[in-house]
């Protein structure tokens, strides 16, 4: 259901449930936010789908026949999906999405809590609650909002339109488009990976949280730092850094 793998520093969450079109039951909810808190040591983590056709179908439509007449299932669904999209977006370190296929409903709601998203050219987007009667969390519909602007958002909420993977790309749904997102996403990764993982992880804590004030020391702490002595000896040896 859900599979993660490790090359080197760089963690991949893979969406592995090709059997419902990587459909997200409560239960793999729950599985993601366990498995985004073993991530703490990787330098990148890459959110993907471990089958080329689809990125993710949502959540399991298969299960809201219980929650039309379980009020106590709503709440296990509601909250299991948002600790886990909430467990990605706290990672300390950049989360890339790699979208191959489609990427509908709750899927969309998953890769906005990464920092890049990349589009492979089979890429399509949709956000369909609005055509089963449902609203959208109040956290997602306030990323989303963030992410592509009030009106752009507001168009792919009230009519659940599928877009492309250009389309997505023009209203900033996703930062980079490729032939196939996973390659692309690895080798961002990796280029990623060679900098220095403590500067990398405040730069995205800055990013986020502009107005956290503890950051003005670690900015300066870092000048007396390990990773600082590694850039300037290989800047001056003209040599790649080495960050362990």
């Amino acid at each position: 259901m859900i599979d993660v793998d490790w090359d080197g520093p760089i963690a991949t969450i893979a969406l592995a449930r090709g059997s419902a079109r990587n459909a997200v039951p409560v239960a793999g909810w729950e599985r993601l936010a366990a498995h985004a808190a073993d991530l703490r040591d990787a330098r990148v983590v890459i959110l993907r789908s471990a089958m080329p056709a689809m990125f993710s179908a949502g959540a399991d439509i298969g299960e809201f026949a219980q929650l039309q007449t379980d009020p106590a299932a709503r709440s296990r669904f509601r909250m299991g999906m948002r600790a886990a999209i909430d467990a990605v977006a706290a990672l300390p370190m950049p989360v890339l999405a790699a979208v191959d296929g489609g990427c509908f409903g709750a899927a969309v709601a998953l890769i906005l809590a990464a920092d890049l998203r990349i589009a492979g050219d089979a890429a399509q987007f949709a956000v369909t609650p609005a055509r089963l009667g449902l609203g959208y969390p109040r956290e997602d519909v306030a990323r989303l909002a963030a992410q592509v602007g009030h009106g752009q958002a507001g168009a792919l909420l009230f009519t659940g339109e599928t877009i492309d993977a250009d389309a997505a790309a023009g209203i900033n749904l996703v930062e980079r488009r490729a032939p196939q997102a996973a390659p692309a996403a690895l080798t961002l990764a990796q280029r990623i990976a060679e900098n220095a993982p403590n500067a990398v992880r405040q730069l995205k804590r800055a990013l986020h949280h502009p107005a956290d004030t503890a950051l003005d020391a670690a900015f300066e702490a870092a000048f007396g730092g390990t990773e600082l002595a590694e850039g300037l000896a290989a800047f001056q040896g003209r040599r790649r850094p080495v960050f362990p």
